[in-house]
């Protein structure tokens, strides 16, 4: 492969305990610990574990959300927890992210239309008619249509809204996309239409996609490269493969053993 896109390096993350009667100022939860990984332009890597293995911590922490104890991560050779205001802003244009409950993540005050194009007036100066333009293309390329814009999250199926996240993400023509568990609440048949429809946004615009979830099934289907949470470490790290051939830590023979098939 290629210089990474991105790179994690040596990465943790710990929070305080709260409360207990026996609970010290200085008792933490390792979230993270000692991750180090690479992501490359235009492929898939997924981030598979159970609850509480650090997966969403990781993913926070390579979109800026959440600041890590130690490590750093490099975006393009630079440590993004360097970056100053400007080079922050940019930085936010280019990795964007998709959260797990499309309806909490959404403003419910605003339209669909204006969840979507909301990021233009974060980030651009565009004029309201090339605004315009742009959602209308947007809309589009996530099967909404241009009646739908002026409709409120709460008016949609969660499929749906889904798709209006996706489209938020998409607006500014991101390099990366970290999606956590985008899927998760949804069924199964929804599923399959969302993952078509971020593999085929994927191809559109080269994507790099940074996929967060605990179903190997909907993993494996997404996946070039899948890394295995457990505890807050990285496990294993290989090829959509070579994970599902020939798994080598036991815990992902232990997340293999109940994997539903997606078509």
């Amino acid at each position: 492969m290629n210089t990474p896109l991105l790179s994690v390096h040596e990465l943790h993350k710990s929070f305080p305990l709260q409360g207990g009667y026996f609970a010290s100022s200085q008792d933490k939860c390792l979230a993270v610990q000692d991750v180090s990984l690479s992501l490359y332009e235009g492929e898939t890597l997924g981030i598979v574990g159970e609850s509480g293995c650090g997966k969403t911590t990781l993913a926070r922490m390579i979109a800026h959300i959440e600041k890590p104890t130690a490590g750093e991560i490099r975006y393009r050779g630079q440590n993004i927890f360097n970056y100053d205001k400007k080079q922050l802003k940019s930085y936010r244009r280019k990795a964007q992210f998709i959260f797990q409950d499309p309806y909490a993540s959404l403003n419910p005050r605003l339209t669909a239309g204006e969840i979507i194009a909301e990021p233009f007036t974060i980030h651009r100066r565009d004029l309201p008619q090339d605004i315009d333009s742009n959602l209308e293309n947007i809309l589009k390329m996530v099967g909404l249509s241009r009646d739908q814009e002026q409709r409120y999250p709460h008016e949609f199926s969660g499929g749906q809204r889904q798709r209006i996240g996706i489209a938020r993400a998409i607006a500014l023509r991101p390099e990366i996309i970290i999606a956590d568990e985008p899927v998760s609440a949804l069924d199964v048949s929804v599923q399959a239409q969302i993952l078509n429809l971020m593999k085929d946004l994927q191809d559109e615009f080269n994507l790099t996609y940074v996929f967060v979830s605990h179903d190997m099934g909907v993993i494996r289907f997404i996946s070039d490269r899948i890394a295995v949470m457990y505890r807050g470490r990285i496990v294993e790290i290989a090829s959509n493969q070579e994970i599902f051939e020939n798994p080598r830590h036991p815990y992902t023979r232990t997340l293999l053993d109940a994997v539903p098939r997606l078509d």
